[in-house]
C-alpha cells in the first residue's frame, strides 16, 4: 500500500485547498530541533501556493503537522514548470521572534513566562498551552530520581533572570524551562508542550532486525556510541549574592553540587559554573548528564514506507527494538522521524535514544 501526503492551505473565510500529486518530498520531525520542516516539490498545484500561508500537512490522512510556508520557489524549462514548498511549524515563529525590549522576569514561573512571550506572536494559543500532568503541581510524593529529577521545580521561580533583546523566544523559553527540568515542543497540531520526553508507557511500534533477515521490518540500521563528550562527574558550581559576616555588604558565595554518570568505564571529570540560576545546580548537572546520553547513543534505521499497522511513525513515541546484529532488545524513544519520497520510492529514517532525557540548547 502506496503512502499519501497532502497539504491543506487556506482558511474557513478564503476557503481550504487540498494539494497532492508530489514529485518528492522531505518531512523531519525532530523533539530535539527547534522547528520542525518540509520540503515538498510538485507541478501543476491544485491551488495557488505563497509565502506566509497558515497550512496543515497530512500523511496517510494523519496530522503531522501545523505551520506556515516560509518560501516557494517556481521554475520552467522545457520539459515543464515545477514548484518547490518549503515551510516549518509553527515552532518556527517562536524560532524567529525576538525579544524587544529588556525584561526581568524575577518571580516568574514558566507559564507565566510562556503566556507574556507568546502573547504578540500568531497563531499559537496561548490558552491551549499543555503543561503535562508529570511535572505540574507540587509533586507531592513523587520521589525524585534521575530518570524524573526534580520535577517539584515546575513551579519554583527564579531569583534572577533577565530578558534581553537579541535573545529569540524559543531561546529564552527553552533556556527557562531548561532550568525547570522542561523543554518546549509543539505537538502536530500546533499545540505548544512544556514538559518531559516520554519515558513510560506500551510501545507504539516495534523494529525487528534477524541475522537471516526472516521478518525483519526495516531496511538498514546503523548503531552509534560516542563517549567523547561525556563525564563521569559533573560539579556544577553556582554563584549567588549573599551577605557578608557583618550581615550588610552582599558578597558572592559558591553553591557546589556533584553529580556523577555510574555507568561511565573511566573517570573524567567536569567542571561547569552556573552565574543566573543559585536554586537548581544539581537539577543542571542531571540534564547534562541527559545531555550526554542523548548524543552520546544513538540508533537509526531506513524503514520502508511512512506507517506500522496503519499507525504513522512519529517522535516521541516509544519503540521496542529487537535486533540480533546490534545485540539490542530494548525499548528506545523515536526521537527523530523523517518522511521522503524520491523518483525511487518512499522511505522513514528513524533516530531513536533513551527515553525521558530533556536536552537544553
Amino acid at each position: 500500500m502506496s503512502d499519501t501526503v497532502s497539504l491543506q492551505i487556506g482558511d474557513q473565510k478564503s476557503g481550504l485547498h487540498r494539494i497532492g500529486n508530489f514529485e518528492s518530498y522531505d518531512i523531519e520531525a525532530d523533539l530535539y530541533q527547534a522547528a520542525d520542516k518540509f520540503t515538498l516539490e510538485l507541478t501543476n498545484p491544485e491551488a495557488p501556493v505563497k509565502a506566509g500561508m497558515q497550512c496543515k500537512l497530512f500523511v496517510n490522512e494523519q496530522l503531522e503537522l501545523t505551520g506556515i510556508i516560509d518560501k516557494t520557489s517556481r521554475k520552467h524549462s522545457k520539459s515543464g514548470t515545477t514548484l518547490s514548498v518549503e515551510g516549518r511549524d509553527l515552532m518556527g515563529l517562536l524560532v524567529d521572534s525576538y525579544a524587544e525590549q529588556f525584561v526581568t522576569v524575577q518571580g516568574k514561573k514558566v507559564s507565566e513566562l510562556g503566556e507574556m512571550l507568546i502573547r504578540k506572536i500568531p497563531f499559537i494559543q496561548r490558552s491551549a498551552i499543555q503543561y503535562l500532568p508529570d511535572v505540574v503541581g507540587k509533586g507531592k510524593g513523587k520521589k525524585k530520581t534521575a530518570d524524573s529529577p526534580l520535577t517539584t521545580f515546575q513551579d519554583t521561580p527564579q531569583k534572577l533572570s533577565q530578558i534581553e533583546p537579541g535573545m529569540t523566544v524559543f531561546e529564552i523559553l527553552a533556556v527557562y524551562a531548561a532550568s525547570r527540568g522542561l523543554m518546549p515542543f509543539a505537538l502536530p497540531d500546533g499545540t505548544l508542550i512544556f514538559g518531559r520526553p516520554r519515558i513510560t508507557g506500551e510501545p507504539d511500534f516495534f523494529i525487528n532486525v534477524r541475522r537471516d533477515g526472516k521478518l525483519n521490518n526495516v531496511e538498514s540500521g546503523e548503531e552509534i556510541d560516542d563517549i567523547s563528550r561525556r563525564y563521569s562527574k559533573i560539579t556544577v558550581v553556582s554563584q549567588v549574592q549573599g551577605q557578608n559576616e557583618h550581615g550588610s555588604d552582599p558578597a558572592k558565595v559558591n553553591v557546589k553540587k556533584v553529580v556523577t554518570d555510574p555507568n561511565f568505564p573511566f573517570y573524567k571529570p567536569l567542571v561547569v559554573t552556573l552565574n543566573n540560576d543559585s536554586q537548581t545546580p544539581e537539577l543542571h548537572g542531571r540534564m547534562l548528564l541527559e545531555k550526554q546520553r542523548h548524543e552520546g547513543y544513538s540508533l537509526s534505521y531506513v524503514a520502508p514506507l511512512h506507517s506500522q499497522n496503519g499507525v504513522n511513525w512519529g517522535i516521541n513515541k516509544l519503540c521496542t527494538v529487537t535486533d540480533e546484529v546490534f545485540n539490542v532488545n530494548r525499548t528506545l524513544l523515536i526521537t527523530s522521524r523523517r518522511f521522503r519520497k524520491t523518483k525511487e520510492g518512499s522511505w522513514t529514517d528513524l533516530k531513536l535514544g533513551p527515553p525521558g532525557l530533556v536536552v537544553a540548547p
